[in-house]
């Protein structure tokens, strides 16, 4: 095969659209013009589930039209994605494989090699783990000396990773191995080119300006992207966008996808304990309640869409349902036994025709009948889904299996490396094997119980495995099921997410995006970034609004002296009206909403003090930063009264939107130069769920000219920034703590 030209065939095969082959071959343009090293990588910037696999395998394929000889794929240190990732070369490269111009190896199954397939284009795919590693350097130092001539492309899958990285051995701190060992394959060849690949680039960009020395090691060096390419987003895909934003809009699907679980269930699911749950109560024990209603709605919804496809005259799917909610295997041993046992209970139900079932489906039924209608599709009678349902339950289509080890993944892929769907109805109950990398097709449900407070920015964001490809009609039937603390963190999580990688897409980065703290003067100053205590942030966003959500008044007794204050101050404002629009004194701004604060109370005690004064900062930092010098250290203020806002929704989240549609575009019109500060007097009924104070809720509205910002409301000490920053660098984020 004289010549092939590699991307045109594999780009045929697949089917790429033009966007990403714009995308692969801008990549390769910028590798071949730009010096790229570890240090210094060129960067595929893509979304968690977005496709990035697809995107390097034609930048491989293009590399070798484009003169390279050897790729080298480094994936996270598991067999499994190891696995998936080699069945994913296999497939896109069948055509020159066949041909003989291209040879695929694992590494560490790595064959004698013959002069004729040393001649061929060649990819190994390597594990970024030390004997992985080891056997990759053996091959091209000692084996095959002669690679070290050939021009090297080194991709870093999930470069987040491991790629940098730190080791403590004897209480002494030094480079991580994998990093040295990366450095010295680039070291043995004449020519490469190193891209990394990943959802999550916060290591990769927020890195100490200067070298940071520990033990008399060089421990983090500054690293600078040579170019960064961001992958463009294909129309099927659903991420953080859908579950934390469009979540808000009632004329969207996304509005019924999250449901609350209970603290006291997600205890119950830990470990076995009697006193909290017992398996021959799980049709009733409400310690159990909303993942025997998500299994019920998982079967549901997923009868509902294969009766549709039927009916189109296509083939029904299989979908999936996933359950993440420890690390430990005590937990995911008990976690089967309870999933198992409410399906056995609901099959002894349809085998009996016990009313539960039909109650609980007719509840499950008029769940997901909303969503379904809302996304435009018929929806079946619940008479032939409740038939179709206990034929599900009766004949095995619903199949319970539990994934937390590499050696159960790896059993369980598929020929394309994703998890097989071996039933219409496949639950997957497992840990952090699943995080990241693992695709599971067609999920529909998703339980997730990992508290992020124990993890980092990235991590928790690759926990995500809701995000990806999706069927637009699967979203009718589409439920996210986690503790309210827990969604509100990941809803924080995905806007900080949002807030850098907008700021990377405008090069707002490059000139700048605000990373601010409080000083011991108790002074907004700007700092850092690898200086803050990432536990506690505040994003800003240009147009953006924030709000505190999920919290409950004072008693009405204790919060009547702040109610008054307030009250008395808009009056002073307004001309003796509890009701106006206006500018006014940041001062006074400020007050205002301290007052207003002084009567929410969070289920988090630390969480009153960190939510007040994050957003008195970014009151305080958007009037003083406005370009508009006239304007600056001025607020707009808009008192409404005659809210009756209920504290949960109907479906069970927090309220999250005050005002009225109207008032949210008024207050986003005057939000141009200044800060908008929206203060709305709610009723605090405790029919609506408050305790029967009537309170102000704040609102703060973005100016559109803003910069995007992060706030961290402390900064830690000096060692405690190290480990920050060690953590940073060796798992590729930012600590929620």
């Amino acid at each position: 095969m004289n010549n092939p030209d590699f991307y045109a065939t594999v780009a045929a095969q697949r089917d790429d659209s033009p966007e990403l082959r714009a995308c692969i071959a801008s990549t390769i343009d910028q590798l071949i013009i730009n010096s790229t090293s570890t240090m210094r990588p060129g960067v595929l910037l893509g979304k968690i589930q977005s496709g990035k696999t697809r995107a390097f395998l034609g930048i491989i394929a293009l590399a070798f039209d484009r003169g390279y000889e050897v790729a080298i794929i480094l994936t996270k240190g598991t067999v499994s994605l190891a696995k998936q990732t080699l069945n994913r070369v296999q497939q896109d490269f069948r055509v020159a494989i066949e041909a003989d111009a291209v040879q695929v190896f694992d590494v560490m199954a790595l064959p004698a090699l013959t002069g004729y397939e040393l001649s061929q284009k060649l990819i190994f795919v390597v594990k970024k783990e030390d004997d992985n590693l080891k056997r990759l350097l053996a091959a091209f130092e000692d084996q095959y000396p002669m690679l070290q001539s050939r021009k090297v492309l080194i991709i870093d899958d999930e470069a987040d990773f491991a790629s940098l990285s730190y080791r403590r051995k004897n209480g002494k701190t030094g480079v991580g191995v994998i990093a040295a060992q990366i450095e010295k394959l680039r070291s043995l060849v004449k020519s490469s080119s190193f891209l990394q690949v990943t959802a999550t680039p916060y290591s990769l960009y927020l890195q100490p300006e200067n070298e940071v020395i520990r033990d008399g090691n060089a421990l983090f060096r500054p690293k600078k992207p040579a170019f960064t390419e961001i992958l463009p987003i294909h129309s099927g895909y659903v991420g953080g966008e859908s579950y934390f934003e469009r979540s808000s809009d009632p004329d969207s699907t996304a509005y019924y996808f999250y449901e609350d679980v209970p603290l006291a269930e997600r205890d119950a699911l830990k470990k076995a304990d009697g006193r909290r749950l017992r398996l021959t109560d799980v049709l009733s024990d409400k310690n159990v309640a909303i993942l025997r209603q998500g299994i019920v709605n998982f079967v549901m919804g997923a009868t509902i869409r294969r009766i549709q496809q039927q009916k189109a005259g296509e083939w029904p799917k299989k979908y999936s349902f996933l359950f993440h909610t420890e690390q430990s295997r005590e937990s995911h041993a008990w976690q089967e036994q309870v999933a198992s046992a409410i399906h056995e209970a609901l099959v002894k139900a349809a085998q009996d025709d016990d009313p539960i079932l039909d109650s609980m489906l007719h509840t499950s039924y008029e769940d997901l009948k909303p969503s379904v209608l809302l996304g435009g599709l018929a929806v079946p009678s619940f008479e032939e889904c409740a038939k179709q349902v206990r034929k599900a339950l009766l004949e095995g289509y619903l199949m319970i299996t539990k994934v937390n080890s590499d050696k159960e993944v790896d059993e369980l892929l598929d020929s394309q490396g994703q998890l097989k769907l071996r039933t219409p109805m496949n639950l997957f109950i497992g840990g952090q094997i699943l995080d990241r990398g693992i695709t599971v097709a067609n999920l529909i449900s998703f339980y997730y119980g990992r508290n992020p407070k124990k993890f980092q920015q990235d991590t928790v964001l690759q926990h995500s495995r809701m995000y990806g490809a999706r069927a637009k009609d699967d979203l009718t039937v589409t439920r996210f099921y986690a503790p309210s603390h827990i969604y509100q963190l990941m809803k924080k999580i995905h806007e900080f997410d949002t807030a850098l990688r907008e700021a990377f897409l405008s090069g707002e980065h490059d000139r700048g995006v605000y990373f601010i703290q409080r000083d011991v003067a108790d002074r907004l100053v700007p700092c850092s970034p690898n200086k803050l205590m990432f536990s506690k942030l505040t994003s800003i966003r240009p147009g953006g609004r924030v709000l505190p959500v999920g919290f409950q008044t004072v008693a009405k007794s204790v919060g009547k002296r702040a109610l008054d204050q307030l009250d008395a101050a808009v009056k002073v404002v307004f001309s003796g009206s509890l009701e106006g629009s206006g500018v006014v004194p940041l001062e006074t701004a400020v007050k205002m909403l301290e007052l207003a604060y002084e009567n929410l109370t969070f289920e988090d005690e630390d969480e009153d003090e960190d939510e007040r004064r994050a957003h008195v900062a970014v009151l305080e930092h958007l009037s003083k930063r406005t370009e508009d010098a006239s304007s600056r250290g001025n607020v707009y203020l808009i008192a409404v009264t005659q809210r009756d806002v209920a504290r949960m929704r109907v479906e069970g989240r927090f309220s999250n939107a005050p005002d009225t549609k109207q008032q949210a575009d008024v207050a986003r019109e005057k939000a141009k130069n200044i800060p908008v500060l929206m203060l709305l007097r709610q009723k605090g009924s405790e029919e609506k769920g408050w305790r029967g104070l009537s309170f102000w809720w704040p609102v703060i509205v973005v100016p559109q000219n803003a910069v995007t910002s992060v706030f961290a409301a402390e900064a830690p000490a000096d060692e405690a920034a190290m480990q920050s920053i060690a953590g940073a660098a060796g798992s590729a984020g930012i600590a929620i703590n």
